[in-house]
């Protein structure tokens, strides 16, 4: 892992941090271990996103980049006046297809996206619920 995508709180002691505190019933080295699993979800939270929108990103580039080549092909043979030579049946195929794939490549970036959130949210929402599970197991139950 390069210095930029590495954990930035990985310095932290937060054993030493929550070592002065002297609360009845709190378990410093619990609770700093706690907050060590909830820094390192949402680095890879963030890592997972990180990764995600470059993946987008680049496929944006790659539509951008075939879009040009597509257009310079159409208008390497054309000569001016071209398109009134085409009946109306025709140019609507065209404007058809143009839009059928430029909807096919929003619906791929969409899915994309949508796919990069889930899978950060779902990092930082696993790490949630074993949060409340060990709070569980922490609190006293009424007897």
């Amino acid at each position: 892992m390069s210095k930029t995508t590495e954990n930035p709180f990985a310095s932290f002691d937060l054993s030493k941090m929550f070592a002065d505190m002297k609360l009845p019933g709190l378990d410093p080295a619990a609770l700093a271990a706690a907050q060590q699993k909830n820094f390192e979800a949402l680095a890879a939270a963030n890592k997972r996103a990180y990764e995600g929108y470059q993946a987008l990103a680049k496929r944006q580039g790659e539509i951008f980049k075939e879009n040009m080549e597509e257009l310079a092909s159409m208008l390497k043979g054309a000569t001016p006046g071209a398109a009134a030579d085409l009946n109306p049946t025709k140019q609507a195929e065209v404007v058809r297809q143009a839009a059928e794939k430029a909807l096919a490549n929003l619906r791929e970036l969409s899915e994309m996206l949508a796919k990069t959130n889930t899978e950060a949210f779902d990092l930082v929402n696993k790490r949630l619920h074993e949060n409340m599970e060990e709070m569980r197991k922490h609190l006293p139950t009424a007897k």
